[in-house]
């Protein structure tokens, strides 16, 4: 068994979408694609007031990949072109596989736009390998009490499940999503003093933010807003609470394929994009109210 070493660290740019604060990590000033992982938006935390407009993302297209939204605090109103619509709340995830092509939503409920709160949300992408980009599109919303709860580390840490299984002490967990590939999935808390061993195979890129809090690894600290890129080498990561921490945890195979990107369109050929260009324009992705 050989512990991950940290490779980089990489520390999110703050980038405003209007009133809503903003950090992004991937793509950043210092690395474009961690494969097969393609973007990170973390929205707050922040409190809005009554009568606020809520998060501006109104219908527009994906195709190609997969985004997976974690709802940390306030509340998420989606809906698509596949007639999926749903209401999320703080602890929920939503995870939406774009596949061949929809539209969708992601706006603030008129609840929260009424009465204002608290809001934090993260939006992770996962590129799909070739010969699933023109899969069919699913949705899955799940609210916290969905999601499966794993004590670590003698009950100094815990994980939400999302995605994939997890082993400890003879026991099998299984993340309540099911995805088109191997990825696995969690929101891990860490208390200080905690040491968490968490095993990654080896042809799998992880996934790890720091959303919230300190942590070490190898006797690096680590602040928060930070995505730790790990070297390939090695079969699970060590991770230690220098105090209360909530880090997103994750890993997925690498694709180790070409990866060709235009806005929310990811393929693997410049034709592949123009052709989901000319498939949007044309109503193949099928249609969405502004509303």
């Amino acid at each position: 068994m050989t512990a991950r070493k940290v490779r980089h660290l990489h520390t999110a740019i703050r980038d405003d979408i209007g009133d809503l604060i903003t950090h992004r990590p991937l793509p950043g000033a210092s690395i474009d694609y961690l494969d097969p992982y393609l973007f990170l938006n973390h929205h707050g935390p922040q409190v809005y007031g009554k009568n606020n407009t809520g998060l501006p993302f109104g219908p527009h297209p994906h195709r190609g990949f997969e985004t997976v939204t974690f709802i940390l605090d306030g509340s998420l109103a989606h809906s698509d072109s596949g007639d999926h619509d749903s209401i999320i709340n703080a602890g929920g995830v939503q995870w939406m596989t774009a596949g061949r092509g929809l539209v969708h939503s992601e706006i603030s409920p008129e609840a929260f736009r009424r009465e204002g709160g608290r809001m934090e949300i993260l939006q992770l992408w996962i590129n799909l390998p070739a010969e699933l980009k023109m899969t069919e599109p699913r949705y899955t919303g799940l609210q916290a009490d969905d999601l499966v709860q794993v004590d670590l580390d003698e009950e100094r840490g815990h994980m939400t499940l999302i995605a994939g299984d997890f082993e400890q002490q003879g026991s099998t967990f299984r993340g309540p999503i099911e995805t088109p590939t191997t990825s696995f999935m969690s929101v891990i808390t860490i208390k200080e003093g905690s040491l968490l061993q968490l095993p990654v195979p080896e042809d799998h890129e992880i996934f790890c933010y720091v959303v919230r809090g300190n942590i070490m690894i190898s006797e690096q600290a680590i602040r928060p807003c930070h995505l730790i890129e790990f070297e390939q080498e090695g079969d699970y990561v060590e991770i230690r609470g220098s105090g209360d921490a909530t880090l997103l945890f994750g890993h997925s195979p690498r694709l180790k394929e070409p990866m060709v990107s235009h806005g929310p369109f990811v393929m693997n050929t410049r034709e592949e994009i123009e052709q989901a260009v000319s498939d949007y324009q044309n109503g193949k992705f099928g249609g969405l109210s502004a509303g």
